[in-house]
């Protein structure tokens, strides 16, 4: 009788670990069907070959235009704050045929520049998040000032609070 419960414990354990292979395989097997689609790019994305094609492709050609520097415009914020000075300087990006135009009305344009910052609350200075807005503003003013379609863009490289 003792013989006849050991023969039934092993193939109980021989029946159990039967389903545990199985699981594992077909585990490995579709994990690595799985890692195959993505890699190639059946799933989630392109081909690896379309990638090369496109990395060997020309870069697009620059677009025409030219950079106009604006002097460094430093304005006193006045006493009822800890700081004291904002120092301003940026770029305004033109097409080239334009450059001449928006450089002769630099003055203009510092001038509207240095009018909007001044009437700009100190608090709304100090804000890091402000800086997208007054920037809008600057540009939309300084396009008024030069006429629209001369000036793309506003490009601030110095913005500090002393």
């Amino acid at each position: 009788m003792a013989d006849a419960g050991a023969d039934q414990i092993e193939t109980t354990k021989k029946r159990s670990l039967l389903p545990l292979i199985i699981g594992v395989v077909l585990a490995l097997f579709l994990g690595g069907g799985g890692f195959y689609a993505t890699w190639s790019g059946l799933i989630l994305g392109s081909s690896g070959e379309h990638e090369a094609e496109a990395a060997h492709e020309a870069p697009a050609a620059l677009p025409d235009i030219a950079f106009v520097p604006i002097d460094p415009i430093v304005i006193s914020l006045g006493r009822g704050s800890d700081l004291s000075h904002l120092r301003f300087a940026a770029q305004l990006e033109v097409a080239k045929a334009n450059a001449a135009e928006v450089t002769m009305l630099m003055p203009r344009i510092v001038d509207v520049i240095n009018g909007y910052l001044r009437a700009v609350a100190v608090s709304r200075l100090e804000d890091p998040t402000a800086l997208v807005e007054l920037r809008a503003q600057m540009l939309r003013r300084i396009q008024i000032v030069t006429g629209e379609g001369r000036v793309r863009d506003l490009l601030v490289t110095e913005f500090v609070l002393n």
